[in-house]
């Protein structure tokens, strides 16, 4: 059994997550137990209440699940029980949040916690001038240096519009990859 956390963040590609879920889903079977963390602003795309048969988390349930020394600190919790933790969709904020060690808010709390021998997978997705940016390339690079493991923007016309690369990657793309990472490093 495989433990997957997924994280999303503030951009329109969370839009995707039920596909993401439904894929996952087909390509792993029974052998996974999925977990969601949102950001605020990624429930700007998506009604948390709308993911079934899954657990999900965002800001509130940290602050509600502590009232006093010994009781459990959600972002902890979450980034033990995970095997693998999966950011799709990664915004430009929390790319920016992460590589420079910002962690305020449960998404960016459990990276922060993160065990790097377990592998933690990110799909940027943001517009193309922000992809273009140079501070993009260097953010990504950091990243990559703590051993996280990219799956690339896409090139297409972006739901504003413009085209060029920073569309997340394929759904399909997205789980050809995590079952790789998944084969190599954690046993089923």
């Amino acid at each position: 059994m495989v433990k997957i956390l997924i994280g999303c963040t503030g951009s329109v590609a969370t839009i995707k997550l039920h596909n993401l879920l439904e894929a996952i889903s087909l390509g792993f079977g029974s052998k996974t137990e999925i977990k969601v963390c949102f950001t605020e602003h990624s429930k700007h795309f998506i009604a948390e209440n709308s993911i079934e048969d899954v657990c999900t988390y965002s800001d509130s349930d940290e602050w509600e699940a502590w009232s006093q020394r010994g009781d459990p600190v959600l972002h902890i919790e979450l980034s033990k029980w995970a095997d693998v933790f999966l950011i799709a969709p990664l915004d430009a904020n929390t790319l920016a949040k992460i590589s420079n060690g910002i962690c305020d808010n449960l998404l960016t709390c459990v990276v922060r916690a993160w065990d790097l021998n377990k592998p933690l997978i990110f799909c940027p997705a943001m517009n193309t001038r922000m992809y273009q940016h140079p501070i993009t390339s260097q953010q990504i690079s950091t990243l990559k240096t703590w051993g996280y493991h990219e799956v690339p923007v896409i090139e297409k016309v972006l739901i504003c519009g413009d085209s060029g690369l920073g569309a997340m990657a394929e759904v399909a793309t997205i789980v050809d990859f995590l079952k790789s990472v998944v084969s190599e490093k954690i046993v089923l």
